[in-house]
């Protein structure tokens, strides 16, 4: 009898699962896009007439241009050090990564504020003022800030390369013939992802380029939706148009990428025989390591500033911002990364509803981080707050800004697990629940931390989502930073950046070890 309920029961489990895991994509992802067409619909045609002013079609074509430039600099810069990082012989390839894909973990404007503090007092800031406060400028320190993302992707990508298939073209060609022949047309889906998630980062950005004094188009979008500017119905006018933008790029990773870029392999494929480089070797480990160094550069200019002041004080201009800042990145890394593995496991496991939910997720990331966070303040407002308000408003945006992240994630790590441990529980009259807990996720542990860890750093580094949505008076301290930048003590603002590294490295580096341990298991 016993046995007669509870196997519907367990065969509805993975259903039922997946249908709330889509319901919170739903509410996060899908909701805000909803409510920003019905803004839109209420306030007619009057709000379109914003586009008849030059100056937002210029907006726009600057954005999608500097967006351009500064993917297609990170992607060479990245590809390059992915290359040498997987595969040549370099020495000390894995401190190597690490002290170029630290920079990245930070808010790229914080970066900004590191080269202004590096260049201040030294003359050279007078003569590069034009150039650093300009559209080149924010190209310049977009590239280096997000390079290091493309340059992981290229080393997990290159990892799974069957060896094979390697060594193959080494018997027959050149180190650099097997990396342009053979190496980087087998991770063109992965390069191709890593273009549009940096090219969606660029578009999204508008602290660097408010700090630099440049106006962009996601600047223009928030704008209108705060201070003397205030124009909610303009804004959501000005968001309408991104869409086609952002479908097409959906259109693109479905053609180029899409599951293709999944497969990835381990951290020990670094132990796999090395690609010699010849008489060049010494120029391209002295590149490779000038890069990395020159990423640390905007903290050093952080250290030189904040030296002229006390701890006492920048922890007293802090106040309780890093405990929000940590607390808000905690729900935010957790909701992301549980929904995340739930339809990251159904996409690897092919189930037909988990491809819909992560075009959802995929479209609200490349969405710039204004235009969502538009949306989330129309559904709050339609809602009269009855629905989302104060801190949770801020959750949601990190959940809806950064889901993707975690399934893509999520779905990487699942495509490494057989799935005959599966199917032999299942056999063996395990239910969905049971088997996740039991065995997907003691079998892929490490990787999961790592899915939280990666959610977590994002959802800490944010700034973009955070500075339209966060509770008034319980700002991030990214927040508390930008809003000091202007007319804050210049060594309390050097101080409370950072603090934010520190915070950012001691929760890495926690990250880091957890993530070994568990894959010692």
């Amino acid at each position: 009898m016993g046995r007669s309920l509870t196997s519907p029961f367990r065969r509805l489990q993975q259903p039922l699962t997946l249908s709330l895991a889509s319901l919170i994509l739903l509410a996060c992802c899908f909701v805000p896009l909803l409510a920003l067409l019905a803004q839109v619909a209420d306030g007619g045609w009057d709000s379109f007439g914003v586009w008849l002013k030059p100056n937002a079609w210029r907006l726009l074509l600057r954005s999608l241009v500097m967006s351009s430039v500064t993917t297609l600099l990170a992607l060479i810069i990245g590809t390059m050090m992915g290359v040498l990082i997987a595969r040549c012989a370099i020495p000390g390839r894995r401190a190597l990564w690490l002290i170029h894909l630290f920079p990245a973990f930070l808010p790229p404007f914080l970066l900004a504020l590191g080269w202004f503090d590096a260049f201040q007092g030294t003359g050279v800031l007078e003569a590069l003022r034009p150039l650093l406060y300009s559209s080149v400028g924010v190209v310049l320190i977009l590239s280096l800030a997000f390079a290091p993302l493309a340059t992981s992707l290229v080393v997990f990508a290159l990892l799974g390369v069957d060896a094979a298939r390697e060594e193959s073209g080494r018997i027959f060609g050149r180190p650099f013939q097997v990396i342009v022949g053979v190496l980087l047309p087998a991770i063109r889906p992965t390069l191709v992802l890593a273009a549009l998630i940096m090219f969606a980062l660029a578009f999204s950005e508008i602290g660097v380029p408010m700090f630099l004094r440049v106006d962009v188009f996601p600047a223009a979008v928030f704008s209108h939706l705060g201070g003397m500017a205030y124009a909610p119905g303009e804004a959501f006018a000005l968001a309408l148009p991104v869409l086609a933008i952002v479908l097409a790029m959906l259109a693109i990773e479905r053609r180029f990428s899409g599951a293709r870029a999944f497969a990835v392999g381990g951290v020990r494929g670094l132990s796999r025989s090395p690609i010699e480089l010849g008489v060049s070797r010494a120029r391209w480990i002295g590149a490779a390591w000038l890069i990395a160094l020159v990423g640390l550069c905007p903290i050093a200019g952080l250290v030189t500033v904040a030296a002229n002041g006390t701890l006492a004080d920048s922890f007293s201009w802090a106040g309780n911002t890093p405990w929000r800042s940590l607390g808000f990145a905690v729900v935010g890394a957790t909701f992301i990364a549980s929904t995340g593995l739930v339809i990251g496991h159904a996409m690897v496991r092919k189930l037909p509803a988990a491809k819909t939910a992560d075009s959802i997720a995929l479209l609200t990331f490349l969405m710039p981080a204004p235009v969502i966070g538009a949306g989330l303040l129309a559904a709050a407002s339609a809602t009269g707050g009855a629905l989302i308000v104060g801190a949770s408003l801020l959750i949601v945006a990190l959940v809806a800004r950064y889901l993707a992240i975690g399934v893509r994630a999520a779905a990487a790590v699942m495509s490494q697990s057989s799935i005959a441990m599966e199917e032999s529980a299942a056999a063996a009259g395990a239910g969905y629940w049971r088997r996740m807990l039991s065995v997907v996720l003691p079998a892929n542990l490490a990787g999961v931390l790592a899915v939280w860890l990666f959610a977590f750093i994002f959802c800490l580094r944010d700034f973009e989502s955070a500075v339209l949505v966060y509770p008034p008076g319980d700002e991030p301290l990214t927040v508390r930073i930008f809003t000091l930048e202007a007319n804050g003590p210049p060594a309390v603002v050097s101080g409370l950046a950072l603090l934010q590294v520190a915070i950012t490295a001691v929760a890495a580096a926690l990250g880091l070890v957890a993530v070994m341990r568990a894959a010692r298991r």
